[in-house]
């Protein structure tokens, strides 16, 4: 039999379903469940890690349709064409967040660009200055104050207004639409902090990018744009009320993804594959072209507004917010026998992304640990940026590394700090600049441009870097980080081959190696395969390096995911979410629905006493969020059977419009409700604390029939557990009743349920809940 072992017991418990059973088998029956009392009496008093447990603040999207009486009314009663309209309106919101996206990024993307221009002007004279008089220490504090300053303002906004702007929100995303409910995510002032903290990021001097923000940015568009209306500002247009419900608003947040991969990269097609591998976890063909049309008007529109900004109106030349630039023919040409030199680069990239995830899990862990006030964020973040100043400009001070200046070099390649005239300095070429302007000089660069030594101590140095940066109180992606990275060791691996030949005439284009090295590096930082692939043929222009660019990034993950997952899962795992992957893990065949069920459930009768629910909804140790309707219980039947499955939400609204009769009527005739009530209330329902019923309301019964839904799923609780998961993760499921033979309810399977068990080092584990 599998091994398993229970982390840590039950404890007190709050999710969609409700507590287990107490003195119930345990997984296989051989081993009893411990009692509440056991489960505190055995909890340590410290929990070392995050990723040891599963927080039930975390509730779960209803990602299913509710099928109930109103529901399919309504669909009956809509004739073909109101379909097809319903049909337009979803491609007419997809061009508008499309549209908005490309709007978004091209702020940000002249913001950057005018704000870095002005700042690193003023450090660059500063330097020229005092150069001459010896005073260089000035311009040294001068740059790191400007920096840190910078970051401040961009860390303060984060830590205290909106600590989910935080990251790349890559993360968030991706749970997002794996039905996890992550409290704020798609918030509008989510965006405005987001983009205002990425600007500041990026202009401070930090290790990071603008392309990952943009994702989370595309998806906080889509969600408010889907909805007609904002919640924040309190305003309703009226307009594309039916998309009120999280089955329309995943699809949307879908495509809204893939547009901010679309403008950060110019990489339409690369934006639906990302949202396919990284993203979304349900998926249809109507789907895919609705998202790549999305991607489309995103990169156009970033394009049609770079272009009048640029003073080259219609002159589309700027498909995204980075641009690798045109790789020659020559520059790309490449030969069989290279393919294994580049397959040996795509395990160095898994080998270093997979120490980069390293560090910045344990360095995660500290700052949960030790810097989780808002005001010791904000510090870390200046003190990162100060460092980063004074690493730079100490490196390029003592790296004399000058070359002549020749006439193909233009304002990308300008800074003579520290040099002779005619002459420039190409570590200040790499660190001091936009890090997207770094990437493409290693790529364009001409052979000899760099100094292989130069090379060596800014990849050691941006990697420590960027591992320290990724995590802060900032917006920031770790995209163009990663990217610099394996563009700085890949250039240097071409440099190092062509000194091991006698003319190093093969290996005259180090760009091409500067081009596999980035892939290599990124793909084992975040373990994307296909996706990646495609954005980065599509960023290059050129396809030639397609199957090089393939076998690197399966390298990079296989050899990575030897070691430790990426970035992304870890962080998720990190946040105590309750993730569920693809398939169930590979050894829990033996596990049963019974096993694994929170019992016992607390059901409602079909014609329930309002004072009843209103008990049930106000009581904070069963703090559920979907309830069995079952038949009514008379002395003389049997237990009662399944009808029905109801939520909180709907509950809640029944309660706030009075949808209840009083007891003595011996027939039961509320109010009717039509579904615009219920999205008028979407997403964010009042607490059952806000709503008053009096003494006499609380005598009144309230008839469920017509709003619960009449065809739940059901399980039987035999059924294994990689089967349950299967239905449950297939179908975004929230709840499912386990029933015995009977039809009879025996408890529910929630995402909790089903995410606690994973595969650990000694077998399949169970992790602790907690309300944290």
């Amino acid at each position: 039999m599998a091994n398993i072992t229970k982390k840590v017991s039950w404890s007190s418990r709050a999710d969609e379903s409700g507590p287990p059973g107490e003195g119930t088998p345990l997984l296989n029956g051989s081993e009893p469940r411990l009692s509440r009392q056991d489960s505190l009496r055995g909890r340590p008093k410290e929990i070392p890690h995050n990723e040891k447990l599963l927080s039930l603040k975390f509730e779960s999207l209803d990602y299913d349709n509710i099928e109930n009486q109103l529901f399919l009314e309504e669909e009956r009663r809509m004739s073909y064409m109101g379909f097809r309209c319903l049909e337009i309106s979803r491609w007419v919101v997809c061009g508008l967040i499309g549209f908005l996206t490309g709007l978004i990024a091209c702020f940000i993307d002249i913001a950057v660009e005018q704000l870095a221009g002005i700042k690193y002007q003023v450090v660059k004279q500063n330097i020229e200055n005092f150069t001459e008089v010896g005073g260089l220490s000035i311009s040294l504090i001068l740059w790191a104050v400007l920096n840190a300053g910078i970051v401040m303002i961009g860390s303060i906004i984060v830590a205290f207004f909106e600590p989910i702007a935080a990251g790349s929100g890559i993360p968030q995303i991706k749970c997002y639409l794996n039905g996890v409910k992550v409290p704020r995510v798609v918030r509008l002032k989510t965006l405005l902090v987001k983009v205002c903290g990425v600007i500041s990021s990026v202009v401070g001097g930090l290790a990071v990018g603008k392309e990952g923000p943009m994702i989370h940015s595309g998806a906080v568009v889509a969600a408010g744009v889907s909805q007609g209306r904002s919640t924040s500002l309190k305003r309703d247009f009226k307009i594309f009320e039916y998309f009120r419900r999280d089955t329309e608003k995943r699809d949307f947040v879908s495509a809204g993804a893939a547009a901010g991969v679309s403008a950060a990269f110019g990489a339409p097609v690369g934006g639906v594959l990302f949202s396919l591998e990284e993203g979304a976890s349900f998926w249809n063909q109507m789907l895919t072209w609705r998202i790549f049309f999305a991607s489309m008007i995103s990169t156009f529109t970033l394009n049609f507004f770079l272009s009048i900004y640029y003073n080259n109106p219609g002159e589309l030349s700027n498909p995204g917010l980075i641009n690798f630039g045109r790789f020659e023919t020559d520059t790309v040409a490449y030969n069989l026998y290279e393919i294994p030199l580049f397959i040996v680069m795509g395990a160095i990239g898994g080998l270093l992304g997979a120490l980069f995830n390293v560090l910045n899990y344990w360095l995660t862990i500290f700052r949960i640990r030790y810097v989780h006030r808002p005001c010791l964020q904000v510090m870390e973040a200046m003190l990162v940026a100060a460092v980063t100043a004074a690493v730079s400009f100490t490196m390029i001070y003592f790296s004399n590394d000058c070359q002549p200046l020749g006439p193909d070099h233009t304002e990308e390649y300008p800074l003579q700090l520290f040099c002779a005239d005619g002459e420039y300095n190409s570590m200040a070429t790499a660190f001091f600049n936009t890090p997207e302007r770094s990437v493409r000089s290693l790529f364009h660069n001409q052979p000899g441009t760099y100094n292989p030594l130069t090379l060596a101590l800014f990849t050691l140095t941006y990697f420590f870097l960027a591992c320290w940066t990724y995590g802060l109180a900032v917006s920031a992606g770790v995209f163009i980080p990663s990217l610099l990275i394996g563009a700085a060791w890949g250039r240097l691996f071409g440099i190092l081959l062509a000194s091991t030949t006698s003319t190093g005439q093969i290996w005259a284009k180090p760009g091409k190696y500067a081009l596999i090295g980035a892939a290599a590096q990124l793909g084992g930082i975040v373990r994307m395969t296909l996706s990646l692939t495609v954005i980065m043929v599509e960023a290059t222009g050129n396809v030639t390096y397609g199957l090089p660019i393939m076998l690197v990034l399966m390298t990079a993950k296989i050899v990575g995911d030897y070691f430790v997952e990426g970035l992304y899962d870890i962080h998720i795992k990190l946040q105590s979410v309750p993730f569920l992957h693809w398939e169930a893990p590979a050894t829990s065949h033996w596990l049963t629905a019974r096993e694994v069920m929170s019992a016992p459930v607390t059901c409602l009768n079909r014609i329930e006493k309002v004072g009843t629910i209103v008990d049930i909804l106000s009581n904070t140790s069963t703090n559920h969020n979907g309830f069995p309707v079952v038949l009514e219980v008379h002395a003389s039947e049997e237990p009662p059977k399944l009808c029905g499955l109801i939520l909180r939400s709907q509950l809640i609204v029944l309660l706030k419009h009075k949808v209840f009769v009083e007891l003595a009527r011996t027939r039961l005739t509320q109010r009717k409700l039509q579904l615009k009530d219920f999205r008028d209330a979407y997403p964010r329902f009042p607490p059952i604390q806000s709503i008053h019923v009096s003494q006499d309301e609380r005598e009144c019964m309230m008839d469920l029939t017509e709003f619960m839904n009449a065809t739940p799923y059901t399980v039987p609780q035999e059924t294994s557990l990689p089967r349950v998961f299967k239905l449950f993760r297939a179908l975004g499921l929230r709840h499912l009743v386990v029933v015995d033979d009977s039809n009879r309810v025996i408890g529910l399977v929630t995402r909790k349920d089903l995410a606690r068990y994973h595969l650990g080092k000694h077998g399949l584990e169970e992790l602790q809940l907690a309300q944290t």
